[in-house]
């Protein structure tokens, strides 16, 4: 009796480990995620073959995607597409139905195409149309030369889907090959490996080997010209800002061995930087093998090159190791701001690197203020559904994000903190990871071998910023309020003791104008320092804000905000200048420039400033 009992035991046991490992194996790999139609775990895209002919006369891309696909022997594949026109579709080479889901305002539609248990490829044949958002369609004269057409596109966080339909997650990853014809004085580049010179033919082809997000796949179009800075970095742009780009990013090279000595080898080959005209609506956008980056970085003496590091450091945090889903979105930029941050101290000291990261935290304290109401959405991981994810692309995620980091090898220690870092970005190289699976991973990995006690939870599902955060000094930042104190007292201004002064310091004084300022000091200030007239982007930004804030009309500052907002298209820029217009109850003036300045915008900016003026185009 006892050896029958003990023999069905086995055999329980036996058909249970059984059933576990089949679950484990049967696990979903991809997460639920509100921001796509896609279903890849019924149906997912491996790799793109791209095939487009880009027409600058009628402003429409029109061509063919083919995807390799795998499935598990599902009767269609659900792909992500917005205001785009659907021609046909195929299925291994042949014809197959398609149907176009309902419109959604964020989301777009799904596009639903039958395919066989058997099906290996599918193809969509179709057109851009005029309201494709990721495209920017740039006239001669909203160029740098003002000679040719430009086109570039920006595909975070969900635009890729309206140049391309695609399986728009980040979670799904994918390799891709182009075909790209252009008209023939232009050039084409993308995300992927890239050419050096013009073609004769215009006919550019493409290769992007490593798997990437959809997000990722770039394009950028115009009369370009090329300057190596390295044997894997250098730097595009059009005749007039080549050379220009290439002096001021001449420590791209250094900046990649910084970052490899910190967390791994650079994984992507090569790291080039495209200047773009200043309609571009980010600092800079990481893609991979090509960063898109606005002029405005271009002060002529490095000082804004920080942004560099930044997207830079994409390269391991978002590139190679990307959130699964928007609300994670944190996990992209926390990491990338403090890896940022490490290669600037590596490269220029900790006092500018420490400069850089209080300018962050003051961004984070306006950001908190902003969303005093709204208190969720100063929360690390986001519930974004129904929403636009580009809501939650703020200064909670970078700056918040990187404060927990921070914080986190402030209670470590700098050595265990690098060496869990680079651990992790190899450990999880190229995939996707969800805010739980950090947390798992930082609980087995860093915090549970050192036996150490960290409130996570707080820092990341809860608002606010926790008491225990990391506090951030300068003695320089010491000297500049110091500084704008005694010119406040006097009637002459001492201007050697500004002399060396970095950007960051620059910002530093003027942000820290105190509300009694009068218009006299303001006068007083600008006369000694030309701040109206300011050829650094950054300064110019926070003077202006200041002039707005405080009625200052002196050395023709109402004509050079205009002139700002009209040729400057960061959104970063545009929407401090005019919530500053709205805060000072100057909303008409707001709306007169915005009027001038909206054609000039991406649709990413102009999304935000419409929202933010209640502008309504009739």
């Amino acid at each position: 009796m006892k050896r029958q009992t003990l023999l069905y035991m086995v055999l329980i046991l036996t058909f249970n480990c059984a059933e576990e490992k089949k679950e484990i194996e049967m696990a979903p790999k991809y997460v639920e995620e509100s921001h796509s139609f896609a279903k890849p775990n019924d149906a997912v895209i491996t790799h793109l073959d791209l095939d487009i002919t880009v027409d600058f006369d009628t402003e429409v891309i029109t061509g063919i995607a083919i995807y390799s696909i795998e499935h598990l022997k599902a009767s269609e594949i659900i792909l992500d597409s917005k205001f785009l026109d659907i021609i046909s579709t195929e299925a291994d080479g042949k014809p197959t139905e398609f149907e176009l889901g309902p419109f959604n305002e964020q989301l777009g539609q799904a596009l639903r195409i039958k395919i066989s248990e058997d099906t290996k490829t599918i193809a969509i044949h179709y057109k851009t149309t005029a309201k494709t958002e990721a495209l920017q369609w740039l006239s001669p004269q909203q160029t740098a030369d003002k000679k040719h057409p430009f086109l570039f596109t920006q595909g975070q966080a969900i635009l890729t889907r309206t140049w391309i339909p695609i399986q728009d997650s980040p979670q799904i990853r994918i390799t891709y090959d182009a075909t790209v014809s252009v008209p023939k004085d232009l050039m084409a580049v993308m995300s992927a490996e890239n050419p050096k010179q013009k073609t004769v033919d215009g006919i550019y082809t493409f290769k992007m080997k490593q798997p990437i997000s959809p997000y990722l796949i770039a394009l950028a179009i115009g009369d370009l010209d090329y300057k190596a800075i390295s044997n894997r970095t250098g730097v595009y742009g059009e005749k007039s800002m080549v050379d220009k780009a290439h002096a001021e990013f001449s420590d791209m090279e250094k900046m990649v061995v910084a970052a490899e000595q910190l967390y791994g080898d650079y994984d992507w080959d090569q790291f080039d930087v495209i200047v773009l005209p200043p309609s571009f609506p980010f600092g800079g956008m990481e893609n991979p093998r090509l960063t898109f980056a606005t002029p405005t970085v271009i002060a002529g003496d490095k000082s804004l090159t920080s942004l560099i590091a930044h997207e830079l450091a994409h390269s391991w945090s978002g590139n190679l190791v990307t959130n699964a889903t928007w609300n994670d979105f944190w996990l992209n930029e926390g990491f990338t701001v403090y890896f940022e941050i490490r290669i600037m101290e590596a490269l220029y000291g900790k006092e500018r690197a420490n400069m850089i990261a209080l300018i962050g935290r003051q961004d984070l304290e306006d950001e908190l203020a902003g969303f005093k109401d709204e208190p969720d959405m100063t929360k690390l991981k986001l519930d974004l559904s129904n929403k636009n994810p580009d809501d939650g692309m703020n200064s909670i995620a970078y700056d918040k994000g990187y404060l927990f980091l921070r914080t986190l090898e402030d209670t470590v220690g700098r050595e265990a903190f690098d060496a869990f870092l680079k651990n992790y970005f190899k450990t999880n190289a190229f995939s996707t990871v969800t805010t739980e699976g950090f947390i798992a991973y930082l609980n087995s990995n860093l915090l549970g071998p050192n036996g150490i006690t960290f409130n996570t939870h707080e820092w990341i599902y809860e608002p606010g910023i926790p008491k225990n955060q990391s506090i951030i000094v300068s003695n320089k930042f010491k000297n500049v309020e110091k500084t704008l104190y005694s010119f406040l007292d006097t009637t002459a201004i001492d201007i050697s003791k500004t002399k060396g002064w970095t950007t960051q310091e620059w910002v530093h004084f003027i942000r820290n104008f105190p509300d009694t300022i009068t218009t006299n000091d303001l006068s007083q200030l600008d006369t000694a320092f030309n701040f109206t007239n300011a050829t650094n982007s950054h300064i110019a930004m926070v003077w202006f804000e200041q002039a707005i804030t405080h009625n200052y009309h002196g050395n023709g500052v109402d004509h050079n905000i205009e002139d700002f907002l009209i040729r400057v298209g960061r959104r970063w820029y545009v929407s401090t200048l005019f919530k500053a217009f709205k805060k000072a109850d100057k909303a008409d003036e707001a709306l007169v420039i915005y009027k001038k300045s909206r054609s000039n915008y991406h649709s990413v900016t102009v999304n935000t400033i419409d929202e933010l003026l209640g502008y309504e185009q009739y």
